[in-house]
């Protein structure tokens, strides 16, 4: 029997691929140095491991609210205010397990088959899958390395059409680390204003903007306080080095995220009870628990680029924001895919393929460096022997 056509289009996160090529190789006895994945190597904030402890041990172990715990709401809106300036309704947010989900839960509640959502190409690898799972048409707004790989809001206007739903926007963007202008944002937000588009702007950067770069950061939230058209993704994920937790909360306006939350609960019933008291004690208790990663985040960004910037045939624009360098190959005369298989066959490292975020990624490769600075140093030392 035929399994369906959605299944066609499924393509997965092929990082996750090549981390598992490259856990095959350490069960063989190599020492393999992890770049593929953005995993933070930090552990996770000890007040939400003792919270999750003692919750468990209290017995808070059955069905929640499928919407979300009051206490985390409320811990969330009062994030919110302090970091965006305004404090959503509490029926403006829907808790989650993570992020993907968010933004699978808004395409479904947004899009028919053959409608349209713009993404930036090279951008996050699910954007493609979730759309396509959906029956919906991805349209890319190429970034371009000469602009910083930030998107220039003038692009958008060549894809717009009747089809069109919602744009998705990434700032700090993962695989390149750039970040979108307050002016630029501005400028996005009337777009989708003109058009009547809904604005998903996937925000599980946020708080990793590094300190050479001040006051850039900028939400389209604060425009419309999430009443309108914006939709806010966040998650506790890259944040708080909490991936493997699945805990998050998109905040949105109520007619849409209302709709989310019966398609969650359909799908997932309910995010359990523990987490999300255990992610409200930390928000509550250490709002600012990130700060200490990402200053490490930024030294150990410095020391890559330094490395980087000493090699003949790899360049690299500088990240203002999350833990990814997207390194330039093109010298190298390899394409991406063949410069990844030969650092991690010759060199034991794992990075991965640039081409794997969009077609404009061809020729470049990227590097999280949520690593250790001393696996950073042997990394490069490593990419230099070969003769890069």
């Amino acid at each position: 029997m035929e399994l369906s056509s959605i299944t066609k289009d499924l393509l997965g996160q092929k990082m996750f691929q090549i981390m598992e090529e490259a856990k095959n190789i350490e069960l063989a006895g190599s020492n393999v140095l992890h770049f593929e994945i953005g995993d933070p190597d930090f552990d996770s904030p000890d007040i939400a491991k003792q919270a999750i402890k003692k919750y468990i041990d209290q017995d808070i172990t059955h069905y929640a609210p499928s919407s979300g715990l009051l206490e985390l709401k409320e811990a969330s809106r009062k994030v919110t205010f302090k970091s965006r300036g305004f404090e959503p309704d509490l029926d403006q947010l829907l808790v989650t397990s993570g992020a993907n989900i968010q933004i699978y839960l808004a395409c479904a509640c947004l899009i028919n088959p053959g409608d349209e959502i713009i993404i930036p190409d090279p951008g996050f690898v699910s954007y493609v899958s979730i759309i396509k799972s959906l029956r919906g048409i991805p349209k890319f707004v190429p970034l371009s390395e000469s602009n910083n790989f930030t998107l220039d809001p003038k692009d958008l206007n060549h894809q717009i059409n009747s089809k069109t739903k919602a744009i998705i926007v990434n700032s700090p963007h993962n695989p390149t680390g750039a970040v979108i202008s307050r002016e630029g944002f501005i400028e996005i937000f009337e777009i989708c204003r003109q058009h009547n588009l809904y604005l998903i702007s996937d925000e599980v950067y946020g708080r990793m903007i590094y300190n050479d770069f001040p006051n850039s950061f900028f939400s389209p939230s604060q425009i419309d306080k999430c009443k309108e058209r914006t939709l806010m993704i966040h998650s506790f994920s890259k944040t708080f080095s909490m991936t493997g937790w699945r805990i998050g909360a998109v905040t949105g306006p109520e007619k849409i995220i209302k709709k989310m939350s019966l398609l969650f609960e359909t799908i997932n019933s309910c995010v359990p009870p523990f987490i999300q008291l255990a992610a409200a004690d930390l928000l509550n208790k250490d709002p600012q628990a990130s700060k200490s990663m990402v200053e490490e985040y930024q030294i150990r960004r410095n020391l890559f680029m330094n490395g980087i910037e000493n090699l003949r045939l790899l360049s690299c624009i500088k990240p203002m924001g999350a833990f990814y360098a997207f390194v330039n190959i093109k010298k190298t005369e390899l394409s991406s895919e063949e410069f990844c298989k030969y650092l991690l066959n010759e060199s034991r490292i794992a990075a991965c393929p640039g081409n794997f975020f969009g077609i404009t990624g061809e020729g470049f490769v990227r590097f999280c460096f949520a690593n250790s600075q001393e696996n950073i140093s042997l990394a490069l030392k490593r990419i230099k022997d070969l003769g890069f």
